[in-house]
Order: structure tokens, then sequence, then C-alpha cells
């Protein structure tokens, strides 16, 4: 009779483990940011964007999780990587054909976007003195808010396109053509 009672015990036990491992692991799941790509061709050639999507959860996103005047890895988890098969002019900025991590210096009223040349980096390891170069955004209010975290790269037109960041009630946005 003992070992029966110590069996539905440790059944007992076991079942409650799983229960609270499960909980916690959709309590820990609900902040994952899972990766997400954009691309567009702009005259045969590629442009596209890898990054990490977190979403907003209730939070305040702009002046809070993401904090006004410092620089941010534009993202989560891992640097967003921006890879060009054509030489750009990102708004003044001329950049190789390559790939860089993308990181931004937002503020209240305007964005700061800088190219770096080290990419896969973690989203804490910003390195500043890899900097490719940096060009302002523009910035637009949203009409609703974006609850996850979107980079979207788009055609323009011939030899030209939009980079555009969208998180809470902000889009950030900087055109670019091929040079």
């Amino acid at each position: 009779m003992r070992i029966s009672q110590r069996a539905i015990f440790f059944g007992f036990l076991l079942t409650g483990l799983i229960s609270v491992n499960g909980q916690i692991s959709h309590s820990w799941g609900r902040f994952n940011s899972p990766p997400a790509q954009t691309s567009a061709s702009i005259d045969g050639k590629q442009v596209s964007v890898e990054y990490y999507a977190p979403s907003m959860h209730g939070r305040k996103i702009m002046g809070g999780l993401v904090p006004f005047n410092q620089v941010w890895c534009t993202g989560a988890n891992v640097a967003t990587t921006f890879t060009t098969e054509a030489d750009l002019d990102l708004s003044g900025l001329k950049v190789p054909k390559g790939s860089y991590s993308i990181w931004t210096i937002p503020t209240e009223k305007e964005w700061t976007l800088i190219l770096n040349s080290e990419t896969h980096q973690f989203h804490l390891d910003y390195d500043s003195s890899k900097n490719f170069g940096k060009t302002k955004m523009i910035i637009k209010t949203l009409p609703a808010p974006v609850e996850t975290f979107k980079v979207l790269v788009s055609s323009a037109g011939p030899r030209k396109g939009t980079l555009s960041l969208s998180w809470e009630n902000t889009e950030a946005s900087v055109p670019f053509t091929l040079r």
C-alpha cells in the first residue's frame, strides 16, 4: 500500500511541476522577439533587412523601453542587418554594396540612422568605432499603434526605395536611391 501512495504522490508532484513549467515557459515566451525579414528588388538589385521583432505587450516603447537620446539596437536580440546588392545614396550617405548593422538614436523630434560595418553582434555590443556613417530620418506619428516592431524596405519608383521602421505610434523612414 505504501508504494502506491508514493507513486500517487510523485505522480501529483510531477503533474504539478509540468504545469508550473508550462506556465513559466508561457510567461517568458510572451516577450520573445521572433526573427523577421523584409526585402525589395529595385532595378534588379535586392535591398534587404533581417531583424528580430519585439512587441509592445502593454509597455511604453518610445521614451520608455526605447530610451530617447541613446543608441538603440533597432530591434532585439542581435543587431538588425541591412544588406544591399547595389551602391546606395541613403539620404545623402553614400553606401557601398554590402552588409551593415542598423542602429538608431531616437529622440522625440528626430531620429538618426547609424550604419555600422560590424554585423551579427549582440544587441548590447554596439561599437561606435565601427560606424560607417549616419543620416537623419523622417519621423511621423502613426494614427494607430503598431504592436510588433516592423521594418519595411519598399520600392518608390525607378532606382528609388524607402527604409521604414514602425513601432508604437512612430514611423521613422529614410529614402534611398541606387547609385
